[in-house]
């Protein structure tokens, strides 16, 4: 069955979110009751608006499978290097370990690589090591500690 990789629509954020949801440290954060909470909308708007921002889905048999979001950062080091931000990346829970996760990350990958980014970066959850073996297996390497501040 293949996969389809495309922008995400403001029709799409039902399932967006509930791929968000399902997921343990998401549980906590998103909420996937219908109808969803506004904040959802205008996000989505603000992202969607953004020529540096792109939200996409993975559809597979006319189903949403997957999401991203691709930041496209503009930067003076690295001479001038574009560089492009994996955040959000979510496959659906009961195709988890069929290859769709490397198959959306490849994708985003030559996204960058098409944009001129010379360099892909992404942040993960410290305690989610399964997903870190994920990513090292796609060729990324733990180069730098991260750090966050909730406001």
């Amino acid at each position: 069955m293949a996969m389809e990789m495309r922008r995400a629509t403001r029709d799409d954020l039902p399932a967006i979110v509930a791929l968000l949801a399902d997921d343990v440290r998401g549980r906590s954060r998103d909420d996937a009751s219908l109808p969803l909470d506004p904040a959802y909308f205008e996000g989505f708007a603000a992202v969607d608006a953004d020529p540096r921002q792109l939200l996409a889905v993975a559809v597979r048999d006319g189903a949403i499978v997957g999401t991203l979001q691709l930041s496209f950062i503009p930067g003076i080091g690295h001479k001038g290097a574009w560089r492009g931000q994996i955040e959000a990346v979510r496959i659906a829970s009961q195709l988890r370990g069929q290859g769709l996760g490397g198959e959306m990350i490849a994708w985003a990958v030559d996204t960058c690589r098409s944009r001129g980014c010379r360099m892909v970066q992404l942040t993960s959850d410290k305690t989610r090591l399964d997903t870190h073996r994920f990513y090292e297996k796609l060729g990324f390497e733990q180069s730098h500690l991260g750090f966050k501040l909730t406001l």
